[in-house]
């Protein structure tokens, strides 16, 4: 990664040895634009289709959460103080597959030369930069008591039947904000150690993040989405945090919102199925995380020929667990209470291979950094149902702020 640093767009994806039944790779790093593929959400879905279909080979990227307005009518008009391109991937000159004790090496024919310097570099094992930065001043969107005022009025939507779930998020934010970038993913990393990690670079834009959700992955004719809804608090005592895990499984609220999204994401995969693939493989399981426990629920379909694969993405995109039920009428009523454009957050990041599958996980746990702009934000949300208790939604806020908060702190 010290390597990689001096290259324009960057791609690391880091599972951590977390157990996944899933997994097809430990680690994976691509740098190094051949091609790339940069755009706002007109036509995105469009554009990305072709692009893919076009270069057949193995393309790094992410997709905003504003490419809902691709699909949807829909808009995005809340402050963005990042201001990332919706869409962009690029075609890596320089791929790393990390598996087990094997590493494989894939290098672009035109520069395949290079491999014996840099291997040489690489091995020589150049200390890592440590330098981090001064603490910043973190700066909240939305006060307390205007997101316990916004959480009542989702509620009202609720009761009148306009949605049944819906995930409300606020940013936090830092400005004249110097990060070494990749200091600060290698502490929240630390801290965290989720499956879907990931440091992002393209150009003076970073993505840092410590993603514990699984947004959809294709492997031959299987598509598997993992949503996760359902958060509880870890304790270092080991019968409180255990209490903590089975009150988390057992708890009606959190059961619920999880089974309205397990259903969401179930019909979003319907659209692109083959006739009664679709399928529930496991239900509501609590999974643990450094920080958090989590309820996480897996969905699997077989992808219909007649449709591509950016198709599979295309109709199931947001992830649910981002936008709440039913999934239009959601997005709306968070657009006109959220005061920031989500961009990345909630979007989704990861790669596409030259065989059709690909890996993207739910941009989540992670911090987005403007080096132009010296513009450092962070994003966080929590599910509002009937049985929502608006001051209990605002702490499940704060404690998944609490280590990306504590990395720039």
């Amino acid at each position: 990664m010290n390597w990689s640093q001096r290259y324009r767009e960057i791609t690391f994806l880091d599972s951590n040895d977390y157990p996944q039944e899933y997994s097809s790779y430990d680690c994976v790093l691509a740098v190094d634009a051949f091609t790339s593929l940069k755009t706002d959400y007109h036509n995105a879905f469009e554009d990305l289709k072709q692009y893919q279909q076009t270069t057949r080979d193995w393309l790094f990227g992410y997709l905003s959460y504003d490419l809902k307005n691709d699909t949807e009518d829909l808009v995005s008009q809340n402050f963005d103080g990042l201001e990332f391109p919706d869409l962009f991937f690029f075609q890596p000159k320089k791929l790393f597959l990390i598996q087990g004790t094997t590493v494989e090496i894939q290098y672009l024919h035109f520069c395949d030369d290079e491999l014996e310097e840099d291997f040489l570099e690489i091995t020589a094992i150049k200390p890592i930069e440590t330098e981090g930065h001064t603490a910043l001043m973190i700066q909240q969107r939305i006060s307390k008591e205007a997101y316990l005022d916004k959480a009542k009025k989702i509620l009202n939507h609720v009761h009148v039947g306009d949605i049944y779930e819906a995930n409300f998020c606020m940013e936090f934010y830092a400005e004249a904000a110097q990060i070494n970038p990749w200091v600060t993913y290698t502490k929240l990393n630390q801290i965290s150690k989720p499956p879907f990690s990931v440091f992002f670079k393209n150009h003076k834009n970073f993505l840092l993040s410590a993603s514990p959700e699984r947004y959809l992955k294709k492997e031959g004719e299987q598509i598997i989405s993992q949503p996760i809804k359902g958060t509880a608090k870890r304790f270092e005592e080991a019968v409180a945090d255990e209490t903590s895990k089975q009150n988390l499984k057992t708890n009606p609220k959190e059961r619920a919102e999880n089974i309205m999204i397990t259903d969401l994401v179930r019909n979003d995969l319907s659209h692109t199925a083959q006739r009664g693939s679709v399928q529930v493989t496991a239900l509501c399981e609590i999974k643990s995380f450094l920080q958090v426990h989590q309820m996480i629920t897996t969905i699997t379909s077989k992808l219909d020929p007649k449709f591509s694969i950016v198709d599979a993405i295309r109709f199931s995109f947001p992830m649910g667990s981002m936008t709440g039920a039913p999934k239009i009428s959601a997005m709306k009523i968070m657009e006109s209470l959220e005061e920031t454009k989500r961009g990345l957050y909630s979007g989704a990041v990861g790669y596409f291979t030259p065989e059709g599958d690909f890996d993207f996980n739910v941009v989540i746990r992670s911090i987005l950094y403007n080096q132009d702009k010296k513009y450092v934000s962070f994003s966080v949300g929590s599910a509002i149902t009937a049985l929502s208790i608006p001051e209990n939604e605002y702490e499940e806020c704060l404690l998944k702020a609490k280590a990306m908060r504590e990395v720039l702190s």
